[in-house]
């Protein structure tokens, strides 16, 4: 069984030393009680919590899945009882709002723990983490009865919850929907139709399960501007607030997937379900957003844990595997053979691993005190400059973070070699369960899509001079120090760059819009490349610092050093190849007929 030990030392570095979080926490209003010894205590549990009670069930899950047994699902064994160990330690309300039973603390807090749990048991954790999203839409849009009534029990983590919404016809195109939402003479609505890839959809592991479901009122316009936000309860909530009567929702089956296989991804029959309507007619996706904006982060930290997952198993491995001896010579000379991590190409795989992982997490945790910000500042322009330049992030992190944790998930099995392979391992199921990551909640492409489309284009590029005019100051007061060049230089060319080919991009798409199509999924990664590079920079700098003060871990610190130049000159390089790519245009893409790509096969 693979192993797993929290980040922790890593986690202090980049919180505490890098980013300042207890600066950061100090001076947000509310968030004062968020102290180092609260937060050092709240890692250290969940990092326990992650290893000694999800790690053990990760590939019973797996190999058991989920059984749905006369119309009701049955979640993996263990499951139940992890969940219930997870509200009774109040880990579900950790950053919930303590009006509705929640501990009130930063949400960046419960997104590092987040981390922890998708690195040790991904299937398990999205259970309760699509609960977070359902109670923030409810948050925002919800009317004070809906709050009373749902909010409590989301936040303490009785009841879970769902965003229902799309449908075997549409895909991600959900202007196409066929839900309806009927009006009933109570002002409730009765919810008739299909839904599909509904994860955590049916379960037996919470008292309740409160669906968000997308659907059309009779009178809805075509199109993505007629479609409402519906909460629909599995139970329908008596006069005390409990789950009482059942509603007319259940799931008709389970999807057999490649991966995730402890979490029950359900297709969810409404039947004149009872449903109650969520904010203002019509304006149903712009709430879902608010769920669906905060669930895109949560996969990228997906991502990320499956990354630091691989590369520690891979690392043990490599560590520990004899083969061969190294072509300079024996290091190990009292064995039969080498371990392999003295091998270049070995230590090629898990360099890259270390970099995402290290890179990954600060992207994250960047982005995490971007929301703390907007929740919390009481300086109206801190928060609309946080709120845009997260809005710019979003898609860079859910994209990014995935596309390359599915890389270096790949990587682990390479490292192991054959035994990779072998699922008595456990590297092949983090490579299965990493593969989806990059498609829910939204593919690669839409994210490319909205970053290079609707954040960038359509705000003539302001969204973007957000972040590269910080990474410009970064470069520019930093220009004269010699230790910095080696990361400075190449740092402030790819900036300007980046600037350089988003005027292309945009003068090309004046005259043949899909000139956007062709450059997006190759624009989010140089803009992930670029974005990591800038922080490795200052993760150095932050090194530097320490080391001169010639701490007793100097070795951690110099390691942070030797992976960021590992990175700049082994990974940021392919930023190279990502502009040529863009440079190329759409003329390749879309030049040949659609009926010609068959020729050769076809009959």
């Amino acid at each position: 069984m693979p192993d797993y030990q929290a980040p922790l030392r890593d986690l202090r570095f980049v919180m505490d030393e890098m980013l300042d979080y207890p600066g950061h926490y100090a001076r947000l209003p509310g968030m004062e009680q968020a102290s180092p010894d609260i937060v050092a205590a709240i890692l250290e549990e969940g990092a326990r919590f992650s290893r000694d009670v999800l790690l053990p069930l990760n590939q019973v899950g797996d190999r058991q899945g989920c059984r749905l047994e006369e119309g009701e699902v049955k979640a993996p064994e263990g499951f139940r009882d992890a969940y219930q160990r997870y509200v009774e330690g109040g880990w579900p309300g950790l950053a919930g709002d303590p009006e509705y039973g929640g501990q009130g603390l930063p949400h960046s807090l419960a997104m590092v723990l987040s981390e922890m749990v998708c690195a040790t048991n991904l299937a398990w954790g999205m259970y309760p983490g699509l609960s977070h999203g359902a109670a923030d839409a409810l948050r925002a849009h919800g009317t004070e009865e809906q709050k009373t009534t749902y909010l409590t029990h989301l936040v303490e983590g009785d009841w879970t919850g769902t965003m229902c919404l799309t449908e075997p016809h549409c895909g991600t195109d959900l202007g196409l929907i066929k839900t309806r939402a009927q009006p009933n003479e109570d002002g409730s609505y009765a919810i008739s139709g299909t839904k599909i890839f509904i994860s955590a959809g049916d379960h037996d592991m919470a008292d309740n399960i409160v669906h968000l479901v997308l659907a059309r009122l009779p009178d809805a316009p075509q199109g993505s501007k007629g479609i409402s936000l519906f909460v629909v309860p599995k139970f329908l909530p008596d006069a005390e607030g409990r789950a009482g009567e059942r509603n007319a929702v259940a799931c008709g089956s389970l999807e057999h997937k490649m991966g995730i296989h402890g979490n029950a991804t359900c297709v969810m029959n409404f039947d004149q379900a009872t449903g109650f309507l969520v904010g203002q007619p019509n304006k149903g996706l712009a709430c879902m957003f608010t769920m669906m904006n905060s669930a895109r982060i949560g996969v990228g930290i997906q991502g990320l844990g499956l990354t630091e997952m691989s590369f520690q198993n891979a690392l043990a491995y490599a560590r520990d595997r004899l083969q061969m001896r190294a072509l300079s010579g024996p290091k190990a000379a009292d064995k039969p053979a080498d371990p392999i991590i003295v091998h270049p190409d070995v230590r090629r795989m898990l360099l890259t691993q270390k970099a995402f992982a290290e890179g990954g997490r600060m992207l994250v945790l960047y982005a995490a005190q971007l929301v703390d910000v907007v929740e919390h500042s009481d300086v109206v322009d801190e928060r609309e400059h946080a709120d845009s330049l997260l809005g710019l992030l979003t898609p860079i992190v859910k994209a990014f973070l995935t596309e390359v944790g599915f890389e270096a998930a790949n990587e682990g099995i390479q490292v192991f070699g054959g035994h990779g392979f072998i699922q008595e391992w456990g590297m092949e199921q983090l490579v299965r369960d990493a593969r989806i990551t990059r498609l829910y909640e939204g593919t690669t492409g839409i994210q490319a899509l909205d970053l290079l489309g609707r954040k960038v284009l359509m705000s003539q590029g302001e969204s973007l001079k957000l972040l590269t005019r910080e990474i410009h100051r970064f470069c520019k007061s930093r220009a004269d120090d010699e230790a910095l060049k080696e990361f400075i230089d190449p740092l402030a060319r790819l900036n300007g760059e980046w600037g350089e080919l988003t005027m292309e991009i945009g003068m090309r798409a004046m005259q043949d819009r899909e000139e956007v199509g062709a450059a997006s999924v190759d624009y989010l990664m140089y803009s992930g490349y670029v974005t990591l590079a800038w922080l490795f920079a200052r993760s150095v700098e932050t090194a530097r610092q320490a080391l001169a003060k010639q701490p007793a871990d100097a070795a951690f610190y110099q390691a942070r050093i030797d992976t960021a130049r590992f990175y700049f000159q082994r990974l940021l390089p392919r930023t190279r190849a990502h502009a040529q790519m863009m440079r190329a245009g759409a003329e390749s893409l879309m030049a040949m007929d659609a009926e010609n790509f068959g020729l050769g096969f076809e009959v």
